[in-house]
């Protein structure tokens, strides 16, 4: 046993976790040794500084199969040679990187998730077709190119150097965030610097969200040690009453989520620490470190409804999905097709597990039927007011918050246990409410509005 598989066993966690874990904190003191000894190098030589740390740190964590990352950023600059900025490109890359990924998951894939070089390859996959569609765009008159992708476009094709330092950036690599490459460019060519002056609070901003990190971090292996993945399996959890499983897996769902806000808020610290989110400044004058935020703690812990999840959690995937796939389906003249269309891509991204593709089905019908709910409450503006009054809406927010912590860990259950044998089991135990509930709100929602009420 080597010293970190016996700090990992001591910790009850897993050695690959650790590993993560290591790997995201050492980039303070890779942001605090590019500040003092690479920041004032040329631009070539600080695109080779993250290259290298980045390969460092990959190499740490899959040995060899790094070479699977460098396969994908190799292959992307040969196509984007070949094709330059065409819809060639952006096919080729696109089928080329989710298929190499996808091949990865049936490879490697096991009846749990596991933290292996696929991981980062999902990661660097929306990196690499998100190029290629900035490219793309950079090629078009502005006027055909909507605000939002004018914002990200490039009017040249990076250099292979250039493509491998944005892909192996070491604040994002491994878990994101994700940010375009106009962003890291920006970055290297010391705008920011320009625009803020002193990059001194970016230090203190990016500790305050490590920190952040560390207590999720904590709730997470502390409630993992009394409600693990595992027990939503064991007979003690099958054998409660329906609505004592209903409360755990509201209060299973939330520490689940720890995990993932953890390792997004450290990440987001260290991208902040090298200087790389600059936002802009507020009209106090005070600088915004928000660029890369992947995480917004005050609306997720204030969400009384699912559109609040999705709005404050993976906000950077979200934000690249919507910029890529969503907006860019406009040609299907449905938002609901487009949008099942998005979820789809964002499962088939995951993995090749049916417990993906049920989670975003749920994520679907639930996002189905509060649009249908907020439709009606338009109509009917005397409900829409007395459910708001202060006599009545402290009573509305306790439901609320019932319904998104118990519907979000309900929604999970699958993303979790993977396997269809496993969360079919526990949505059986619940006697699948979420999906015959809201089926059922739904066509409720829509017969209300056919006769008019």
């Amino acid at each position: 046993m080597n010293i970190l598989e016996s700090i990992a066993y001591h910790l009850g966690a897993p050695e690959p976790a650790l590993r993560l874990v290591i790997s995201l904190l050492a980039g303070y003191p890779v942001a605090a040794f590019y500040h003092h000894y690479v920041r004032s190098m040329s631009e070539t030589l600080r695109h080779v500084f993250f290259v290298v740390v980045g390969l460092i740190i990959a190499y740490f964590n899959y040995g060899e199969d790094v070479m699977h990352s460098m396969m994908a950023v190799f292959g992307t600059y040969i196509f984007l040679q070949i094709f330059g900025a065409s819809k060639e490109s952006v096919c080729s890359i696109f089928t080329f990187t989710m298929l190499y990924l996808l091949a990865g998951y049936y490879l490697t894939g096991t009846e749990t998730y596991d933290i292996k070089w696929t991981m980062a390859q999902c990661v660097l996959t929306l990196r690499l077709i998100g190029l290629v569609f900035d490219i793309y765009d950079g090629a078009k008159p502005d006027e055909l190119v909507p605000k939002n992708q004018r914002e990200t476009a490039l009017q040249h094709v990076p250099s292979l150097l250039e493509i491998a330092a944005h892909a192996y950036f070491p604040g994002s690599f491994l878990v994101g965030p994700q940010f375009p490459m106009r962003r890291y460019l920006n970055f290297v060519k010391g705008k920011y610097d320009q625009e803020t002056g002193d990059l001194s609070s970016c230090w203190a901003a990016g500790r305050k969200r490590c920190a952040l990190g560390f207590l999720y971090l904590a709730i997470y292996q502390l409630g993992s040690t009394y409600l693990p993945d595992s027990y939503l399996m064991s007979q003690t959890f099958l054998g409660h009453t329906f609505w004592k499983k209903c409360v755990i897996i509201g209060i299973w769902g939330k520490i689940l989520l720890c995990k993932y806000i953890c390792c997004w808020l450290i990440s987001e610290g260290v991208c902040i620490s090298f200087g790389l989110t600059f936002n802009g400044k507020t009209p106090e004058g005070i600088i915004k470190w928000d660029g890369c935020q992947n995480v917004s703690l005050n609306v997720y812990e204030n969400a009384t409804k699912f559109g609040d999840f999705i709005a404050s959690f993976n906000i950077n995937t979200n934000l690249w999905v919507g910029t890529y796939i969503f907006r860019r389906l406009k040609f299907l003249g449905s938002r609901a097709i487009s949008y099942a269309v998005t979820l789809t891509f964002l499962a088939v991204w995951h993995g090749l597990h049916s417990g993906y593709y049920a989670c975003f089905f749920m994520e679907f019908v639930i996002m189905q039927f509060e649009r249908e709910v907020t439709s009606l409450l338009r109509r009917h503006e005397k409900v829409k007011t007395a459910l708001l009054s202060p006599t009545v809406y402290p009573f509305v927010w306790v439901i609320l918050k019932l319904y998104t912590s118990v519907f979000m860990g309900y929604s999970l259950v699958p993303f979790a246990l993977l396997s269809f044998g496993r969360w079919f089991d526990v949505y059986t135990s619940l006697y699948f409410c979420g999906h015959i509930g809201f089926l059922s709100l739904i066509l409720l929602c829509r017969l209300l509005q056919l006769i008019h009420i």
